[in-house]
């Protein structure tokens, strides 16, 4: 069996794959507090991928062979929101529901973290769901740590 390793994304096979591994992740990025339609979902999705796109970013795939086990979003020209200062911003990272569990995620943001190093930038930020306490866990074993949080009330 080979080992996983990172490659960037190329073609329209990885972005198929993006697609699908997020659209099926959606349920690990929503609140409890929030509720929103599937639709809605899957439509903000596929508006983030735009978005990403359109601007300075990588993706990132992590694979087995020809298997692909997960991803990452990566985008380079999105200073941080308070200071100002220049960072990478993981605005998405999902692993396949079987592959979880087995360091997919670790390789994934060490491959994020070496991106933005190659890319120049001194940060890298991310945002996590509070309920989402596996991607809290990865967080935190690799370093990062909590700036800001944001709160919401149901009303």
């Amino acid at each position: 069996m080979s080992v996983p390793t990172v490659r960037r994304a190329s073609g329209t096979g990885d972005r198929a794959f993006v697609e699908r591994c997020g659209l099926g992740s959606l349920g690990s990025s929503l609140s409890p507090l929030r509720e929103a339609p599937t639709e809605a979902l899957r439509t903000n999705f596929l508006r983030l991928l735009d978005i990403v796109h359109a601007r300075s970013h990588a993706i990132l795939v992590a694979v087995e062979g020809e298997l692909r086990l997960g991803f990452a979003l990566l985008v380079f020209d999105l200073p941080d929101e308070v200071t100002g200062l220049p960072q990478a911003f993981l605005a998405y990272m999902a692993v396949e529901v079987g592959q979880r569990g087995h360091g997919v995620g670790s390789l994934l943001l060490d491959a994020c973290e070496e991106e933005a190093r190659r890319h120049g930038t001194p940060y890298l930020g991310l945002m996590v769901t509070e309920g989402n306490a596996a991607a809290q866990r990865l967080y935190e074993r690799a370093g990062y740590r909590t700036e800001r949080r944001l709160l919401g009330k149901q009303l």
